[in-house]
């Protein structure tokens, strides 16, 4: 994970992001370091240099409204960006919870789920592990390594490139909606682990943490190679859960009349039949029996939890 000066670590990586012409900065000569100087952000957020050096060494940790404000403008931060800047500058105390309580997936929401047979559906908690799926939604994601841990499935799974033909696009998109749930606070000590192994066994994901690109999982298409029906182009809405912060209920759904459309059905089907992808013997969590997670088990296609 990142160092104990949160603060820093962003402000740093975010400037170095940030080339001079594309704030109108004339170049002259060879720049030693890549993206903007601490000098040159201080003064487009019109602070001393020496107030900035101190941020970003952690011995200012606390900077006003006024300064929070100029340094998103001065750095060009996205809306979701600048937010995390407020978190990293302002935090709140996070409120206790129960981490077993954060994982559990209500029974009114598994059953609403269960009543969507045309669409697929996950309820994701922290780090992307699939807490729970309807049938759709588990036939959608079957037979990888890390079917029940999407964010593990996209950096460590063998078959994660073939099955996300725009894989590039979706680790970015995954890493970036990491950043919300941090915080900058630490207080997830799963996610702190996960971003720890996946630091040390995936360069790809090591490579685009450091970036500190923040990005909230919202609405997108996504284009999927899947084994049973082919390529499959599906529109997502992820929608919080009130009842249980942290958790991410995410909805597909194909453009009607498509062609993916029509495989979407074709998978619904075999989901129906029982086909399904063989896991491979390195699979990852696997889907537990409804009745010993908590959850109400009933005919047909239950949601489950995993």
């Amino acid at each position: 994970m990142d160092s104990e000066n949160p603060l820093g670590e962003f402000l740093r990586a975010r400037r170095t992001l940030l080339r001079p012409e594309d704030i109108g900065l004339v170049v002259s000569g060879r720049r030693r370091v890549p993206g903007l100087r601490r000098e040159e952000v201080a003064a487009l957020a019109d602070v001393s240099h020496d107030y900035y050096v101190r941020m970003e060494q952690g011995r200012e940790r606390h900077p006003s409204a006024q300064v929070v404000e100029a340094l998103a403008r001065a750095l060009e931060l996205e809306p979701d960006a600048a937010e995390h800047l407020w978190r990293l500058a302002r935090p709140h105390p996070a409120p206790s919870r129960s981490p077993a309580a954060h994982e559990q997936v209500s029974p009114t929401l598994l059953r609403m789920v269960t009543d969507w047979h045309r669409t697929p559906a996950v309820v994701l908690g922290s780090g992307l592990r699939v807490l729970a799926h309807n049938t759709l939604g588990q036939a959608l994601f079957a037979g990888h390594a890390y079917s029940g841990d999407l964010l593990r499935m996209v950096f460590l799974d063998p078959d994660a490139r073939d099955f996300y033909p725009d894989w590039e696009q979706v680790a970015a998109n995954t890493v970036a909606g990491l950043r919300p749930a941090d915080g900058g606070g630490h207080d997830d000590p799963a996610l702190v682990r996960t971003v720890g192994e996946l630091s040390l066994r995936s360069p790809e994901f090591r490579r685009l943490w450091a970036r500190h690109d923040v990005r909230r999982k919202t609405h997108d298409s996504k284009r999927f190679r899947h084994p049973l029906v082919g390529e499959l182009t599906l529109d997502y809405e992820s929608l919080t859960v009130n009842s249980a912060p942290g958790q991410q209920l995410v909805v597909y759904q194909a453009a009607p009349g498509s062609a993916s459309e029509q495989a979407l059905t074709l998978l619904g089907s075999l989901a129906a039949d029982g086909a399904h992808v063989e896991d491979r013997e390195d699979r990852g969590p696997t889907p537990a029996d409804p009745a010993q997670a908590g959850a109400d088990p009933g005919p047909g296609d239950r949601a489950s939890q995993v």
